[in-house]
């Protein structure tokens, strides 16, 4: 009998090394890579595609990053990173990912060392709300 393989978005930080069966990686950030030229955005472990549509506003990064985090400022962030996202081409560009995440691998990433305070954990929570699969 013949398993096939379970498909899922891996949630990545982009610039790390990729796995070894890591394909299409996508870039979930407001800008691309400073310093780097755009035909080693791939080899580099970046992005193979960059969609700058999934990352927060530049407002939001810029207010994010003006203050130590703290629970009640992360709380902020997440409800206007999601209040961003709701508007229709962003929740449009969520539902097909997640479509597409039950027919192909693929990744989703930013640059943040640490996830937990990164947009991309609260990406990882939406795609998962419109029944992404994500890997774990």
């Amino acid at each position: 009998m013949f398993l096939k393989e379970r498909l899922a978005i891996t949630i990545v930080r982009l610039g790390s090394k990729r796995a070894k069966r890591e394909k299409l990686r996508i870039g979930a950030v407001r800008r691309p890579p400073r310093g780097v030229k755009k035909r080693d955005y791939a080899r580099l472990g970046f992005h193979d595609l960059w969609l700058p549509d999934l990352s927060p506003s530049a407002k939001v990064v810029s207010w994010a990053q003006s203050a130590a985090w703290t629970g009640a400022r992360w709380a902020k962030f997440e409800r206007a990173y999601r209040r961003e996202m709701k508007a229709s081409g962003r929740e449009r560009l969520i539902a097909l990912l997640a479509t597409l995440s039950r027919h192909v691998d693929f990744s989703v990433g930013c640059y943040c060392a640490d996830e937990s305070r990164c947009h991309r954990s609260i990406l990882r929570q939406l795609l998962a709300e419109h029944g992404a699969r994500i890997a774990v």
